[in-house]
């Protein structure tokens, strides 16, 4: 076997071995992938383990009587799950080996972990992982071990029996299908056997897309007699030997319409079905909102997918699920709002952002925020999971962010623990949030506030832009610049905003370079104590780069041997390209995304110096 596509955050390796004589001929305990990270967040290691084992034990006890479970001790989330034909004693003894491995390969310290086998796989980690669908990047593995006899004829047969039964997977019950199929009438390599299976917890048309997905992977594979792909949920297989007994075998003709697809219609139908189930979701939504609200059902907080749109839920089960609002579960505030922390009543951890309707002004800005961002799904934008209101409250519920914001890690209280690489990847994760907003939303969305209070991370450091309270959008065809009263954070905002109140999307460029230079920098925007700036952050940089001493700009608390002075250069540069005066001079964000990943040295174009905001 030979692994393709994989790079997972974190200490990920992956190992295609034996790790005990198998469950059958096959090798079902063959290991796939080996996943373990150590986050930087403060856990009381004691409990912690005591919570992971008891999430363990929880787990074995219900593969003991299903192939599918899902566990939570105190911070600590579990799943694992076998594939339907193995027997119940075959599916403990795959989840054993893989609890083994793990206890094996993995620090005690390591708050999460994905072990992934040809039988089973097992999962545990301190956030909410049930509805994640797919990894940062794939993992697939290919037979290499021997050829097939008449490979042109192997590989669209195959490819037609992973296109059916990834579509037929979906609509059955527990998400899970076997198939086999004739390849040739007769002689050599007679059949191709194929297994498809979502994790239960996620909705079928996330199924879908996972499947989707793992097929186009899978696909390369061929005409290798075999193959496995898997994603955070859901795992496709196929092979010219079998791996069950064709008493597990499951009827999927009357998903499939009464026959084989062919290998590209099972792609172009979900694309565009998925498409088209976009656009009525969204006209539900709006009327969701506008005409009809729904409430959810308690204790199913997080029960909605991201093409179930926004949902309006009980408002106590929310005040409930945050203690009353209470003090001990407040994590953030705002001139929009306080946030809590929730913890609902089978384990979900939400983020719930109170407003309240003391002025025509803050139902705008409730307004504008569930307008805006109800359905904006992008990986460093923060996610609306729904919304609840009672009198002059009104409530947003969004996903959860262990690490809270990145203004903390600048200049708070966890000042000076970010590495080098965590900056680079906050700094490379806002600026393709920020051209998802401006260029690849089917609306133009202008955040107007981007200031690291604003920028939250989560458990894997990953950042989300958030508070969409001040936002605005505009049509494609409309003009890129408007008038509008000034609103936004003093030291962050563009001049030409600032003082005139003329609003492009160059503004949160401009926005976004002084963030950057707070990020290289440890120092707040406004408060440098060094002559002769008299407090601007911005100021003290130019004149660093006039005199070309761009690293005394670094945090003393970095290690130099963490970075790359040139590297370092080339961002406080392209920090300063981003403030430049006129709005114009500024690059878009999509070009600052090519910028930093393209590894190239870019024109210096000549800079001035910045205008302050």
């Amino acid at each position: 076997m030979r692994m393709k596509g994989f790079n997972i955050l974190g200490h990920t390796f992956v190992i295609l071995l034996m790790i005990m004589k198998g469950i059958k001929p096959d090798t079902q305990k063959e290991e796939l992938l080996e996943h373990c990270t150590k986050l930087k967040v403060s856990v009381d290691l004691p409990i912690f383990l005591s919570s992971v084992k008891k999430t363990f034990g929880n787990m074995r006890e219900q593969l003991s009587k299903a192939h599918f479970a899902t566990a939570y001790e105190t911070d600590v989330f579990g799943m694992a799950q076998c594939r339907n034909y193995l027997s119940t004693a075959e599916c403990l003894a795959c989840f054993d080996a893989g609890v083994s491995q793990l206890r094996r390969k993995c620090h005690a310290a390591v708050v999460s972990a994905h072990f992934i086998y040809q039988g089973c796989f097992l999962r545990y980690g301190i956030h909410n992982f049930y509805k994640e669908v797919t990894f940062v990047s794939s993992v697939w593995v290919c037979s290499y071990n021997r050829s097939v006899a008449e490979p042109s004829a192997f590989s669209p047969k195959v490819q037609g029996l992973l296109a059916d039964i990834s579509a037929a997977t979906p609509k059955i019950k527990k998400y899970f299908a076997t198939a086999k199929r004739q390849v040739f009438s007769s002689g050599k390599t007679p059949t191709v056997y194929a297994v498809a299976q979502c994790v239960e917890t996620i909705s079928p048309s996330d199924c879908t897309r996972c499947l989707t997905r793992t097929y186009a992977n899978l696909k390369t594979c061929l005409p290798q007699p075999g193959g496995s792909a898997a994603e955070a949920g859901c795992f496709l297989r196929y092979s010219d030997s079998s791996f069950f007994v064709d008493s597990n075998l499951t009827d999927i003709t009357p998903y499939t319409r009464g026959g084989s697809s062919s290998t590209k219609l099972p792609i172009i139908g979900i694309v565009g079905g998925v498409c088209f189930l976009f656009l009525l979701i969204a006209w539900l939504l709006w009327y969701q909102l506008v005409k009809k609200p729904k409430v959810a059902k308690r204790g199913e907080l997080l029960q909605v997918t991201k093409l179930q749109g926004t949902v309006i839920y009980s408002f106590k089960d929310l005040k409930s699920a945050t203690k009353s609002f209470s003090q001990e579960y407040k994590i953030g505030e705002g001139g929009f709002g306080d946030v809590y922390k929730g913890i609902t009543n089978n384990g979900d951890i939400v983020a719930v952002k109170k407003h309240a309707l003391t002025s025509n002004k803050s139902k705008e800005d409730f307004e504008s925020e569930v307008k805006l961002i109800s359905n904006v799904h992008h990986r460093n934008v923060i996610r609306l999971l729904g919304c609840s209101g009672k009198g002059s409250e009104l409530l947003l519920v969004f996903e959860y962010m262990a690490n809270g914001s990145l203004d903390k890690f600048l200049y708070g209280e966890k000042q000076g623990t970010l590495t080098w690489k965590q900056r680079v990847d906050i700094i490379l994760g806002i600026a393709r949030g920020l051209a998802y907003l401006h260029e690849e939303f089917h609306f133009r969305i202008i955040h107007r506030d981007i200031k690291p209070s604003n920028i939250l991370l989560d458990d894997g450091f990953q950042p989300k832009i958030a508070d969409f309270g001040l936002a605005r959008f505009t049509r494609e065809d409309q003009s890129h610049r408007i008038s509008t009263r000034y609103a936004g954070t003093m030291g962050y905002t563009a001049p030409e905003y600032a003082i005139h109140g003329h609003l492009t999307e160059k503004v949160d460029t401009y926005s976004f370079g002084i963030v950057v230079l707070e990020i290289i920098s440890g120092l707040r925007c406004t408060d440098v104590k060094i002559e002769p700036v008299n407090g601007s952050l911005l100021e003290h940089a130019w004149h660093l780069y006039e005199d070309d001493k761009h690293l005394d700009l670094v945090d003393e608390k970095l290690d130099p041997n963490e970075y790359d002075g040139e590297y370092v250069k080339r961002i406080i540069y392209l920090a300063l390209m981003c403030t430049q005066m006129p709005a114009s001079r500024r690059p878009a964000m999509s070009e600052v995304v090519v910028l930093l990943t393209s590894g190239l040295l870019f024109e210096q174009r000549p800079l001035s110096m910045p205008t302050l905001g």
